[in-house]
Formats: structure tokens, C-alpha cells, sequence
């Protein structure tokens, strides 16, 4: 397939920022349970969301440049009932909306506790907005991913491991921004939120590889052969009987060579589970404060990298019709 830039920023930026918001709600829960200090509510978890909120939009922003007719985009809501895509669109300024009430909440000090849990879980209104918010987060990164992996006909996108890659890239990026967010704030939680951030980074290589290994060895359904109804053994395309591009060969294949392909996931591998999270355990070992914005800064062109090639390594079996220009 051909790798959208818009599509690429859209899903990462919005992944960092799902991520994001639940490693400020974990920091949260946390502090409620006396396991981590608390923090000052207006000056962290309100500018968190701030940049939650920033994250998400810069991602709607991208979207904009994938779509034909912009002023139409309000229809893209309208096949919920069978459209992941249309699911995403209505989630999504849900969960923008309840994390704009968290954080708001935040601001307002509006902590005075509704309940208590156990001995000393004081529970107020930003944890019950925290917790509707975490589960949409969860509810989106289903949605975006599975617009990918309900597609059967590219079998490289359709299987759970692309579920589990979207969600654990976007908390694993997330809770990387915490830490450096944390850093550029003088709070004391580059540590915690660190630790989560290499545990899903830890959980995302296995995923990951699985896949690439997966679609390493898949034996595609469709075949030349199937392509043009011709069961012979030897069938090679001379020309597409014309003599430019077109529509099929400029959107459904990414013009790559495979030395190219090569070359991303080798970067993104080495970018994303090698060179981010040592960077982080170098600002654990030397106190940083820049080293884990570093540390977030690579990861994320790490999953630029990454989401290229998911894009790129799908193959559409109109491919195997459009294989030569004249």
C-alpha cells in the first residue's frame, strides 16, 4: 500500500496522546493509593491534558490533508453501525471532550473526595471522569486499528497482532512523553512513568516481531494466476497496455525497492527498542532532564518509521494485475 503521511502523523500523534492521558490517570491512581507522591493538581495533570489535548488536535489536523472533500467530513460519522472509521470519528472527540473535563476539573481544584474506597482511596470527581475517559482511550485505539485489521483481503493488516501493535506503540509512546513531560516539569516521576513505558516497549517487540514474522512467511490467497483466471505455471506481465501511472499504481503501492524496505525496519527496530530506551535508562543513571525528551523525541520517529512500513508492507492483491508500466 502507499503510505499516507496524514494517515501516519493522524495515528501516532493520537496513540502519543491516548497514551498520555492514561499515564497521567495512572500517576493519579497511584498518588490516590499513597504509592507514588502526589502532585500538584492545576500544574501537572491540567497541563498534561493541555497537552493531551494539543496531541489529538495536531492529529485531527493531519487527517485533513487525507481527505478529498474536507467540508464533507462531517459524513464520515454516518456508517456507524458497520464502519470502524465512522466509529473512530464519533470517539474521538468524545474522548477529547472528557479529557478537556479532567483536566478542566483539575484546574478548578474540584478534588473534594465524593467517596471512599478501602481505608483511604478518597475518590472525586476528576477519578470518575478519569475512568470514563480511560476506557474510551481504550474503545479508540481499538477503532483506529481495526479500520486497519477488518481489511481480509490485506492480510498482513488483518490479525489481532495489529490491535495489540497500535495499542501498545500508542501507551508505550505516551508514557516515554510522561516521563520527559515529568522532566520538564521538575516532577519526580521520569522513573515511574520510565518503568511503564520500557515494560510496554518490552511487551511491543514481542508483538511486532511476531507480525513481521508472520508476514514474512504468509502465502497469499491471491496469485498472478487468480488474478487474470489463467492456471498456468509460467505467466509473466509484459505492460499494464499503457505507458504512465495511474490511480492503482500510485495508491495501492508504495514505489519502494525492497532494499528501502529493508533499511526502515531496521531503523525503526533499532530507533524504537534499542536507541530510546537507553537513552532512558542514561537520564535515570545521570539525573537528565533533557535525556528523556531526547528519549521521546527518537522513539517517536522510531514509530513515524514503523507506521510507514506497516503501511508500506501490506500487499494489494490488485498488485499482482499492475505489476509493469509499458
Amino acid at each position: 500500500m502507499h503510505p499516507a503521511f496524514s494517515v501516519i502523523f493522524l495515528t501516532t500523534l493520537i496513540g502519543a496522546g491516548q497514551g498520555l492521558f492514561l499515564a497521567l490517570f495512572t500517576g493519579q491512581f497511584y498518588s490516590l493509593a499513597n504509592l507514588i507522591p502526589a502532585q500538584d493538581s492545576a500544574g501537572f495533570y491540567a497541563v498534561g491534558s493541555f497537552v493531551v489535548l494539543l496531541l489529538l488536535g495536531l492529529g485531527l489536523f493531519a487527517s485533513i490533508f487525507h481527505l478529498g472533500r474536507p467540508e464533507r467530513a462531517w459524513r464520515s460519522a454516518a456508517k456507524w453501525r458497520t464502519s470502524w472509521l465512522s466509529r473512530e470519528v464519533i470517539v474521538l472527540p468524545l474522548f477529547m471532550l472528557l479529557v478537556f473535563a479532567y483536566g478542566f476539573a483539575h484546574y478548578m481544584g474540584w478534588n473534594e473526595p465524593l467517596f471512599t474506597l478501602g481505608a483511604d482511596i478518597e475518590v472525586d470527581v476528576t477519578i470518575l471522569i478519569g475512568i470514563a475517559a480511560s476506557f474510551i482511550s481504550f474503545v479508540l485505539f481499538v477503532c483506529t486499528a481495526m479500520i486497519y485489521a477488518s481489511v481480509k483481503f490485506l492480510e498482513e493488516w488483518h490479525h489481532w497482532l495489529t490491535v495489540a501493535n497500535y495499542t501498545l506503540f500508542g501507551l508505550a509512546s505516551g508514557f516515554m512523553l510522561a516521563a520527559a513531560f515529568s522532566a520538564q516539569q521538575g516532577v519526580a516521576l521520569v522513573s515511574f512513568f520510565g518503568s511503564w513505558a520500557v515494560f510496554f516497549l518490552f511487551i511491543a517487540f514481542i508483538t511486532r516481531f511476531a507480525s513481521l514474522l508472520r508476514n514474512a512467511g504468509l502465502k497469499h490467497k491471491s496469485t498472478l494466476q487468480s488474478a487474470i483466471g489463467v492456471r498456468h505455471n509460467a505467466i509473466v506481465q509484459e505492460t499494464q497496455g499503457f505507458m504512465g501511472g495511474s490511480f492503482n499504481t500510485r495508491e495501492f503501492f508504495h514505489g519502494r525497492s525492497e532494499a528501502t524496505l529493508k533499511m526502515v525496519r531496521l531503523l525503526f527496530l533499532l530507533l524504537i527498542f534499542i536507541l530510546s530506551p537507553l537513552l532512558l535508562a542514561i537520564s535515570w543513571s545521570i539525573s537528565s532532564p533533557l535525556l528523556p525528551i531526547a528519549a521521546f523525541s527518537v522513539l517517536y520517529i522510531g514509530l513515524l518509521l514503523e507506521r510507514w512500513y506497516f503501511f508500506a508492507e501490506a500487499k494489494h492483491p490488485q498488485n499482482f494485475y499492475y505489476q509493469s508500466m509499458a
